[in-house]
């Protein structure tokens, strides 16, 4: 069933974070801190994350475990406030500044009209349930009393639609593999008729087989519904087959973002550099890799400056001072780089000319 509403204004701005921010307090217990003279201690999981998602298109979002890629997806469907910054879903404020005066009516179509996918398909279903209670329970809480026939008749074509049968629906969670067990959440996500699907690494328990059959299905229930996708993973491979913008996370800051064929053959930031040089190339073969040196730094005391700094290899006395901006790269897209913006930046070996 196509939705020609999700089509109907493909390309504007559908979502808009601006300079969003989540921070956690880690410190110790009150009395602790006070006895041993220690301040407070915040973790700053994301850090001014500016970005905004055109309807229809998908984003993907990388980076090394720990850089908040998990919390901006938190953060976007509500499940964690913002410590500051806003966001805002088809022209409505849902966080931060404007919230409170938005209507609640508009907020909660806003909200339902996104939904997400989780990483363990396992773990994000009642191992209790049976599948058909699964995906009903989104059209429960959204719609109220829903007659029974006509729950099972939807229930039965969201199953087909991700590939399996309505007679699964009397099966529990156990019964299925793990590709068979994303596919239901998949249908579980789309039983409300979202616009927007938050992604969070939804093929990374997967075998590289099923990883594709999965990341196909979504590619086509995109096409054929209109949907937009927020895609998160640490597998390059599988951003660059989905993704059609790639931003690039490190320590809770996007460094690089822009067209993934543009990313993909011109990097700027010499961290997605580091990236695509450590991934395996059957085109290279017999060439030594290089690994992504160093580590990433302690998040409860970040660097100055450009948190990258440490491991950077053009890194000069700017960078140790002064945080860079996401701004305009001359190749295209945007990259947070003070090398980039000095024009210092070296001509990337096996580049197109």
């Amino acid at each position: 069933m196509t939705h020609p509403l999700h089509h109907a204004a493909a390309g504007e701005v559908l979502l808009e974070l601006v300079d969003v921010a989540r921070w956690f307090d880690v410190s110790p217990p009150w009395l602790n801190r006070v006895l041993e003279r220690k301040p407070r201690v915040l973790l700053r999981a994301v850090d001014g994350v500016d970005v905004t998602i055109r309807r229809g298109e998908t984003l993907g979002l990388v980076g090394e475990s720990g850089c908040g890629k998990s919390t901006v997806a938190r953060l976007i469907v509500g499940l964690y406030a913002p410590t500051r910054g806003s966001i805002r879903y088809d022209g409505v404020t849902l966080a931060g500044q404007g919230a409170e005066a938005a209507d609640a009516g508009a907020q909660r179509q806003a909200r339902r009209s996104m939904q997400m996918i989780f990483q363990d398909p396992y773990a994000s279903l009642n191992p209790r349930w049976r599948v058909e209670d699964i995906v009903a329970e989104p059209i429960r809480v959204q719609e109220g009393d829903v007659a029974r026939a006509d729950l099972d008749a939807r229930v039965g074509a969201l199953l087909e639609q991700v590939g399996l049968a309505a007679a699964d629906g009397i099966k529990y969670p156990h019964q299925f593999s793990g590709g068979q067990r994303q596919r239901i959440s998949i249908a579980r996500a789309l039983a409300v008729n979202p616009a927007f699907l938050v992604c969070d690494e939804p093929t990374s328990a997967l075998d590289v087989s099923v990883q594709a059959q999965v990341l196909n299905l979504m590619r086509e229930l995109q096409q054929r519904l209109g949907l937009t996708y927020l895609f998160i993973s640490h597998n390059l491979a599988v951003v660059h087959h989905i993704a059609d913008r790639v931003g690039v996370m490190y320590l809770g800051r996007i460094v690089e973002l822009a067209p993934t064929r543009r990313l993909f053959t011109q990097p700027q930031h010499p961290y997605t550099r580091m990236l695509l040089d450590a991934v395996p190339d059957l085109s290279m073969t017999g060439k030594s890799r290089t690994a992504v040196a160093g580590e990433v730094p302690n998040p409860l005391d970040p660097p100055p400056g450009c948190t990258f700094h440490p491991r950077c290899p053009l890194a000069d006395e700017r960078c140790r001072r002064e945080v860079p901006k996401l701004l305009p790269a001359a190749a295209g897209g945007e990259a947070a780089c003070h090398a980039v913006e000095d024009g210092r930046l070296p001509a990337r070996e096996g580049a197109p000319a």
